[in-house]
């Protein structure tokens, strides 16, 4: 029962800041709010995207930095015999 007046009272809030956006619209200088409100809306929109794909940049992060430690962790190769540059005659 207070689920459905809690709806009640959320949908009158609702209501209220509908008819008040669109009185606000009506009032000078007002549309300039309301604009402003439309790209606010538009440039969260396209925040919440971008950090969306935050959670696949982190996996692929993660791979590369396990494939570093495990490059890091191979012993390096000894130069051989034959790579070694010859020491000029004294």
């Amino acid at each position: 029962m207070a689920n459905t007046q809690q709806k009640d009272l959320l949908t009158q809030f609702r209501d209220l800041g509908t008819d008040a956006l669109n009185k606000l619209s009506d009032v000078p200088g007002g549309s300039k709010l309301v604009d402003f409100v439309n790209d606010t809306r538009s440039r969260l929109d396209e925040l919440q995207r971008k950090v969306r794909g935050i959670d696949a940049l982190e996996e692929r992060v993660a791979k590369l930095e396990q494939q570093v430690a495990a490059l890091e962790q191979k012993p390096a190769r000894k130069p051989s015999a034959a790579t070694k540059p010859a020491t000029p005659p004294a």
